[in-house]
């Protein structure tokens, strides 16, 4: 009886929405995605603090995020250089702020109640609303969104993304929550059974329906032959070769260019029956700096003759260095197949907080003083031009930036064939944030139906085609290189969601605007 009571206690409800939804993200399946935020609703429309409505959010957001984000320890461990305990506190910190669009969407809908007396099914549909807008416009750092978990997967549903992208799925997940919610309310009636049944049947038409999208895709009517190049340097590794440190006879840096030039070698020799049109390897694999301003260094040159040698073009990403402010960049580049680099490279515009930029330095100097390890990098110009190669037309994208649709929709309003994504996931571990990381940044192939070509330093290197459908995976933490096929449209049709890209947003708004000014209107009334 005690332990019934206590599964009974009112403030597990946010618990078991945390647990509910932090089980459905990636690596997991998202089991209870479509329900996972029916015990905080519950919870919610039993208040009548706004206190408890701020703290049940916090519960609910603090417990997901530490079960779906739990690399952020060893993140700050290993790129912070934090001593585990700190790094344990870190992320509890980032727990408890990661994720303020719960207790903020709780607050507004609370605060309507209260204003404008929201009652009834109407308090509902809003609760819901706010909670899919504020989970919409939230900036986490690490732009997750409950779409993605399609994906991962592999449920036909995430073909729909091509109209309304991964963040409208993200939104039609959530707003399905509330359906779960009348059918748990009323689930002593044949109405709440009913809604549930209806609800399960048209997921599955949906499901089919994306199954059917994927069927319809044009022919590809061009390919190409890649090598990707999976290093798998460690993070105190690529440190120590920053540093200028030596390993034996050979500096850091000399034993990491050996690693990727004799995996490229071997891959190429591997396959004298293909003719390979280039090779990739990830962020800042070339350990150093590279750009026209050191065509003549030492290492630039060797890395020529190697190409040169070999008679594969390369993309690489290295450190470069801006002209006017000499500050360092992290870009990509393109050498062809006689070594030569190809203009324009790209240089990361999108950049990492506390690891290449300090925010607000600009205006608060002193900050450089109380941080002075931290990184301190140029922007790029974003996407705002394609890499060439021959008659390649590549969007570029490095880390992170994948994240970010409007970035790659950048690339796709350029007429990029396929997007080539250079990434070091080193800093993560190998449970977790490597597949998150990979399905986000395979998204975007599907939202605007083009490849995704990724290499990584640790994995998961792979390609994506712009069904969805991903090739061989690499291993995690190993030296690799792959060869891959990759059939693409030389002129790709832009989706829906490409020449659509704010409708949906704006069709939430004006939801949310429209059930609002009636009761806005009627609370005036009457006080006149």
């Amino acid at each position: 009886m005690i332990l019934r009571n206590f599964f009974k206690h009112p403030w597990l409800l946010p618990v078991y929405s945390g647990i509910f939804i932090g089980t459905s993200y990636i690596p997991f399946p998202p089991w209870a995605a479509l329900f996972g935020f029916v015990p905080l609703w519950l919870f919610w429309q039993r208040q009548t603090r706004w206190l408890a409505v701020l703290s049940g959010g916090l519960l609910a957001a603090f417990v997901f995020t530490l079960i779906g984000f739990n690399w952020v320890a060893l993140t700050l461990h290993e790129f912070a250089h934090l001593e585990w305990p700190w790094a344990v506190l870190g992320l509890l910190l980032y727990a408890l702020i990661a994720n303020l669009y719960v207790p903020v969407a709780g607050l507004l809908w609370f605060a309507g109640q209260r204003c404008w007396g929201w009652t009834g099914k109407r308090s509902l549909v809003l609760m819901a609303l706010i909670m899919t807008l504020c989970e919409a416009h939230s900036y986490t750092g690490f732009d997750w969104n409950f779409g993605y978990s399609w994906y991962g997967a592999g449920l036909p549903v995430y073909q729909w993304a091509e109209f309304i992208g991964f963040s409208g799925l993200s939104a039609v997940t959530v707003l399905t929550n509330l359906a779960f919610l009348a059918a748990w309310k009323y689930r002593r009636q044949e109405e709440g059974w009913l809604i549930g049944v209806r609800v399960l049947l048209v997921f599955g038409l949906l499901n089919g329906g994306g199954a059917w999208l994927k069927s319809r895709l044009p022919a590809p009517d061009a390919a190409l032959d890649t090598v990707l190049v999976q290093g798998n340097i460690t993070s105190k590794d690529k440190l120590s070769a920053e540093l200028g440190q030596v390993l034996g006879q050979k500096s850091f840096r000399e034993v990491i260019l050996k690693r990727y030039t004799d995996l490229t070698a071997a891959a190429i020799a591997t396959h004298p029956d293909i003719k390979l049109d280039f090779a990739m390897w990830p962020e800042t694999a070339f350990p150093y700096l590279l750009g026209e301003a050191f065509a003549d260094s030492a290492p630039a040159q060797g890395l020529s003759d190697f190409v040169r040698a070999g008679q594969v073009p390369l993309l690489t990403g290295a450190y470069s260095a801006e002209s006017g402010t000499r500050l360092l960049t992290n870009s990509l580049f393109v050498l062809d197949e006689n070594g030569q680099l190809v203009p324009p490279h790209y240089s990361k515009t999108i950049l990492l907080a506390f690891g290449e930029f300090i925010p607000g330095e600009a205006y608060f100097p002193v900050i450089r003083q109380w941080l002075p390890a931290t990184g301190h990098f140029a922007r790029g110009a974003g996407p705002t031009q394609l890499l060439s190669l021959h008659e390649f037309k590549m969007g570029a994208q490095i880390c992170y930036e994948s994240l970010f649709p409007g970035f790659s929709r950048s690339l796709a309003q350029l007429g990029a064939q396929f997007i080539v994504n250079v990434t070091n996931d080193s800093w993560y571990g190998d449970w977790q944030e490597p597949y998150q990381h990979l399905y986000m940044t395979l998204a975007r192939g599907v939202e605007f139906r083009r490849p995704v070509l990724r290499v990584t330093n640790t994995g998961i290197s792979t390609v994506s085609l712009a069904s969805g459908e991903i090739l061989e995976r690499s291993p995690i933490n190993k030296p690799w290189a792959g060869v891959y096929h990759v059939p693409y449209r030389s002129q790709p049709d832009a989706t829906f969601y490409q020449d659509y890209f704010w409708l949906l947003p704006g069709g939430l708004w004006a939801a949310l605007l429209g059930l609002m000014w009636p009761w806005a209107g009627w609370q005036k009334h009457k006080a006149s």
